[in-house]
């Protein structure tokens, strides 16, 4: 059996198991976005923050979220913060420390600049497992992206800091697109040297503030560049890794990434937003079809279970031209995060530049 017709069995079979998923789900992730609030401005960041910047709800409302889990289901999910920059969030340490303290592992996305020695000891008592970090490009890159002087110094600064203490899984996470995919070796170089335990490489994505930059998007030419460049890289079993983004067709699946595409927003993943709105991965852009209701007003396991049949449903069923497509049921229509609502069809589709 070729190695593509092994991939077209098991693809088949992820794809009879998503249709199981979608009418028996299983939470294995719940994000909780405790803060707009960011010492960085990043010109990419997903997440349109204006406005006054407000925090998230208070530490026991999040609590009783996992106390209602818990009571419900036998298995915890990986609780999953996020911001902003998490560790802005004032009751950050008491929280984490409850939802320890309450069995759950838990795990965050930082940009890394406040993670001082002393903060990541804290980390570790408060029980994390698991910290993704961004650095996107090399120091002045760095800088001028994030908005902030000094951002790459002390990002890297916190990396090691958590590196140091060898009880975290460390996943450093790039954004490439059109300029900085030129300083992938160089990232490369660096980061080989570090012991981080996954680089991971995402396309930049056309939404939030990144929709203001077209012209900062990877071309058809840059993620061919980028799916050969990872290629190359794991060929000599070295820790880099593509997203979770996009479905890449049969020559890429399984082997820019070590599990072939599903998006898991709504059948794995959940989010809660600063101001308790449930929705599903918390970069799909929030709106009446995509927001499934309220915390503060509604048990978050009634809205899970009974809502959420958005993200129950392939996106390729919504848009003539995918559901047409001979690989539709391996895709689905891609990822919920880069799927346009308004128009209903894809923001971003690989057909055409990495498969046909």
């Amino acid at each position: 059996m070729t190695r593509n017709e092994i991939k077209t069995r098991n693809l088949d079979t992820l794809a009879a198991y998503h249709e199981k998923l979608r009418k028996a789900p299983q939470l294995r992730q719940l994000f909780f976005e405790l803060t707009l609030r960011c010492n960085e401005h990043c010109f990419h960041c997903g997440s349109s923050c204006a406005g006054d910047l407000p925090h998230g709800l208070a530490p026991e409302v999040y609590l009783g979220v996992l106390d209602e889990v818990a009571e419900r289901y036998e298995k915890k999910p990986l609780v999953a913060v996020t911001g902003g920059e998490p560790l802005l969030y004032p009751d950050f340490f008491p929280l984490m420390e409850a939802v320890r303290d309450k069995g759950f592992r838990w795990g965050m996305t930082s940009n890394g600049t406040l993670i001082d020695k002393e903060t990541a000891r804290h980390l570790k008592e408060a029980g994390m497992r698991t910290i993704s970090l961004s650095i996107d490009g090399t120091e002045e890159t760095h800088d001028r992206y994030r908005g902030l002087p000094g951002a790459y110094r002390m990002g890297m600064e916190g990396i090691q800091n958590l590196i140091d203490l060898d009880c975290f899984n460390v996943m450093v996470t790039t954004v490439v697109n059109h300029q900085n995919i030129n300083e992938l070796d160089r990232l490369f170089e660096i980061f080989d040297n570090m012991d981080i335990n996954v680089w991971r490489l995402t396309g930049l994505e056309p939404i939030g503030r990144a929709e203001k930059v077209p012209e900062m998007h990877l071309t058809a030419d840059d993620n061919r560049r980028l799916m050969e460049f990872i290629l190359e890289k794991r060929s000599k079993k070295l820790p880099v890794e593509y997203s979770c983004c996009h479905f890449l067709g049969l020559k890429y699946e399984a082997e820019v990434r070590d599990w072939y595409f599903l998006c898991n927003a709504g059948v794995y993943v959940a989010g809660i937003l600063v101001n308790g709105d449930v929705t599903a991965c918390l970069d799909i852009p929030h709106g009446p079809g995509t927001i499934q209701g309220n915390i503060l007003k509604e048990k978050f396991t009634d809205i899970w279970e009974n809502r959420f049949e958005i993200f129950r449903r392939p996106l390729s069923e919504r848009n003539e031209t995918c559901a047409s497509c001979p690989q539709a049921k391996w895709c689905r229509g891609g990822s919920y995060h880069s799927w346009d609502y308004d128009h209903d069809r894809p923001k971003v589709c690989m057909k055409g530049i990495l498969f046909e």
